[in-house]
């Protein structure tokens, strides 16, 4: 369990991996910065259970492709805590479109929420992690977005973008007790279920090797371990989390 309780801001907490996550860093006792966009009931529900694991919990709505919402985001929690130790750059949005389709308004809101996003928190939460001497970003991408997704242009290009400034930040803080990583899931199981997408699904999963579907929480177990004192000599790496698949 950390010294001194931690903080960790994850973006997009309300379901799936970004909820996962919130509730294994509460388990090694950070306290909680619960981020969504829409969904305010279900950021709560993630705060009432990462309560009851003893931590303190704090929910700030907003849409972290907004540039005043980003310095709102990190403002309250900041007010709250102090300082953000943990930073999870997890909300994401997956449109999809040919090259050829997409208006500079849909580059735009990619880039904004995929890449944007990122380093504006970063850029909000850095000074208390220096001031601290330790500090950890995650960032995440994914598989096909890191091969070139046919259809999603913008975000294999936004998540590109991603892994460089994941690079740089490494580079440039590891000697203030800094770390980024980025982590690229596979196929993860979702709350969100329907014929179209269990279709495309079983097509992928025959890529993968271990021949199922990875867990919201295998994800968390790798963010957990890039938080903890143990994970900081992990630095400046894009970490695959795919079950051996090839999507």
């Amino acid at each position: 369990m950390p010294q001194a309780k931690r903080t960790a801001l994850i973006t997009g907490a309300g379901r799936n991996i970004g909820r996962a996550i919130a509730l294994a860093l509460a388990r090694d006792g950070f306290n909680i910065v619960a981020n969504g966009s829409k969904n305010r009931e279900a950021c709560a529900a993630v705060a009432r259970e990462a309560e009851a694991a003893g931590v303190s919990a704090l929910v700030v709505m907003g849409d972290v492709g907004n540039a005043a919402d980003c310095q709102r985001i990190a403002a309250e929690a900041l007010a709250k805590f102090g300082t953000v130790d943990v930073l999870i750059n997890n909300a994401a949005v997956r449109p999809h479109g040919g090259f050829l389709e997409l208006a500079d308004a849909d580059w735009e809101r990619v880039m904004a929420v995929d890449f944007y996003a990122a380093v504006r928190l970063s850029r909000a939460v850095l000074p208390g992690m220096i001031g601290k001497g330790w500090g950890r970003i995650v960032n995440f991408s994914g598989m096909n977005a890191m091969q070139g997704h046919l259809g999603r242009p913008h975000v294999a290009a936004a998540k590109h973008a991603a892994l460089g400034l994941t690079k740089a930040l490494a580079k440039e803080f590891a000697s203030k007790g800094i770390t980024a990583n980025m982590i690229s899931p596979g196929i993860i199981q979702s709350e969100r279920d329907d014929p179209a997408m269990r279709e495309r699904v079983l097509k992928e999963v025959a890529h993968v090797a271990a021949q199922r579907q990875g867990k919201a929480e295998e994800i968390a177990a790798v963010v957990a371990m890039l938080a903890s004192d143990g994970g900081g000599y992990v630095n400046g790496q894009l970490i695959p989390v795919n079950g051996a698949g090839t999507v």
